[in-house]
């Protein structure tokens, strides 16, 4: 059974990096065709795709965020991390970190409140 865990500070300033981690159990990040994502709901809207990182090391990033992202991997720790810079208030919501695989998102994180504000 593939476990993700998100962790990370829950308040973050304006103007500053949000950062957080996703610790994978159950199942390496760098075997299967799987992308590794993160994924965001800011409050009262949808699930926003923010990027991804392949087994491979190749990253994807949303071209609304990418300016802003940048997601990379620990393998020895089976781990990877979202840092999005120069947040602002409407970076506020619940992020999740997720597996894809074939097509379909099959195991998700609990989700991790993040909220920015002075």
């Amino acid at each position: 059974q593939v476990q993700l865990q998100e962790s990370g500070p829950g308040l973050v300033k304006p103007s500053q990096t949000l950062s957080l981690t996703c610790t994978v159990s159950g199942g390496s990040i760098t075997t299967g065709s799987n992308l590794w994502s993160w994924i965001r709901q800011p409050p009262g809207k949808g699930l926003e795709w923010m990027g991804a990182i392949a087994y491979m090391g190749f990253t994807y990033y949303s071209p609304s965020l990418k300016s802003r992202t940048s997601i990379s991997r620990d393998t020895s720790k089976n781990q990877f991390t979202l840092q999005l810079n120069s947040v602002t208030p409407e970076d506020t919501a619940v992020y999740y970190c997720a597996r894809k695989t074939e097509g379909r998102y099959d195991y998700w994180g609990q989700g991790t409140q993040v909220t920015v504000s002075s």
